[in-house]
């Protein structure tokens, strides 16, 4: 830093997610001085319109499953359960303004902007508040942590679909959805809406919804949702959505023609860097609209950083989480005691939240077979116990992937009843680099649908 130059703050941080607010919280606690800008609520996506809301509405949905397979056990209900479309919608507005609450509390220390910020220079950041007043603060480093935003496609009438964004709220419950898109919002959505009672049309224009997951795990689910009711049109896109009263009829590019109440479009997101200012500065963006940054998460631009969904590795709330105390601890050095941090992509965990929902760590059955390498798959499809009186017939698929050469599970994939919680224990074996060898030897817990990964004895192909 030039010793002339006089700046407000050390740390300046535009987006208030996840990755920005824990940026901001362990630079102040380092004893930086940091800033941070929001133009909405606090918490970004993953609070207000993604990770939580969502697992709110997959719980919601659960309890109609639930319902009908209590009748498996004894159960008799006095009447037929229905919905409340507006309790539901007013529990989760509540339990969202708790956590943009927490939000705002966990930044003492750090001073805080409210309203849309843009960059005049690498140093120099003007925030234009809501009631159109302006502010410019200069800081020696800018952190870009903004996240992403849904993307629709063009076509006719593509105001007419909604995003994530939108469906949590929508005035009516509706009783006819069709979602376009087979990633995984729009196959959480879909199973969801499906659940708490709406006729569900998935349009998908791939050969199987789940690009990127684990084949066989995208064939199950994919049969475990049609079994749920959930209609799958695959190599099908939206063409036209046409307003006819009160229905919407989409026109799909395989010729049909469906009617719906609401249409999602589900088809990706995008980096959220309109109006930022990038572009004039220089900032190198890679094909995909992300921020092109180095190791350390420093952009083109030096002293211009980014990090989360916006410079698009893994968009994943707790990678946003990681990245962000990594580069804190390059910045101002790691809290007493602690060694810096470093990212590491490797094995990371996720879940898609879909009914039956999915957990996978580590490489795909595809993914392992690349270059030659020799592996042996494992693998059990069952009828989970909490099933076997309750009639329903959904199925548990669980896999290993095990490297020959090391003995190392290299990939573990789960769709079933809490496929979630089980993963993410597998994961930190995985992390330490557990063989299969040490799988068998771990006792399993009885009864449970986890132990089956420590029982698999047999190849079920190499």
């Amino acid at each position: 830093m030039n010793g002339s130059t006089v700046f407000d703050y050390e740390l300046f941080i535009i987006g208030g997610g996840s990755g920005g607010v824990r940026a901001a919280r362990r630079g102040a606690a380092r004893g930086a001085r940091v800033a941070l800008a929001e133009c909405a609520r606090m918490g970004g996506t993953c609070v207000n319109v993604g990770c939580i809301p969502k697992k709110i509405y997959s719980y919601a949905a659960h309890y109609a499953e639930s319902f009908q397979d209590a009748r498996g056990y004894g159960w008799r209900l006095p009447q037929a359960p229905a919905l409340d479309w507006e309790a539901l919608k007013t529990a989760r507005a509540k339990e969202i303004s708790r956590l943009n609450g927490i939000y705002e509390n966990l930044l003492a220390g750090v001073a805080r902007f409210a309203g849309r910020a843009r960059l005049l220079d690498a140093h120099t950041v003007e925030i234009a508040a809501p009631d159109g007043s302006t502010t410019q603060a200069r800081a020696q480093r800018i952190l870009i942590a903004t996240g992403g935003t849904p993307f629709v496609p063009d076509f006719e009438g593509r105001e007419l679909a909604i995003t994530s964004n939108d469906i949590f709220d929508l005035p009516t419950f509706p009783r006819r959805l069709l979602v376009a898109g087979g990633g995984y919002i729009g196959c959480e959505m879909a199973s969801i809406f499906n659940g708490l009672g709406a006729q569900v049309t998935l349009a998908y224009r791939g050969e199987q919804i789940l690009r990127g997951f684990d084949d066989e795990i995208r064939a199950h689910i994919a049969a475990q949702l049609q079994a749920h009711g959930v209609s799958i049109r695959l190599h099908s896109d939206i063409v036209k959505i046409m307003q006819k009263e009160n229905v919407l009829q989409v026109q799909l590019s395989d010729g049909e023609t469906v009617e719906a109440d609401a249409v999602l479009s589900a088809t990706g997101r995008r980096p959220n860097l309109d109006g930022l200012g990038l572009e004039q500065l220089g900032v190198k963006l890679t094909k995909g609209g992300a921020i092109e940054v180095d190791e350390h998460f420093e952009s083109s631009v030096s002293g211009i950083y980014a990090i989360g969904d916006v410079v698009g590795r893994k968009a994943l709330t707790p990678v946003a989480l990681a990245e962000a105390m990594t580069l804190v601890d390059a910045l101002f050095g790691a809290a007493e005691g602690k060694t810096p941090r470093h990212m590491d992509y490797d094995n990371i965990p996720s879940a898609v939240f879909t009914h039956p929902p999915i957990g996978t760590v580590g490489l795909t059955e595809e993914q392992a077979r690349k270059g030659g390498r020799a592996i042996r798959v494992y693998r059990s499809e069952f009828r989970p116990l909490v099933h076997t009186i309750s009639g329903s017939s959904e199925r548990t698929l669980m896999k290993l992937i095990v490297d020959d050469a090391t003995d190392r599970v290299i990939g573990l994939h789960m769709a079933g009843p809490d496929a979630a919680e089980i993963t993410q224990g597998f994961a930190v074996a995985m992390k330490a680099g557990a063989t299969k060898a040490q799988f068998d030897a771990t006792i399993g817990i009885h009864p449970s649908s986890a132990e089956e990964f420590v029982t698999m004895r047999d190849v079920a192909r190499r």
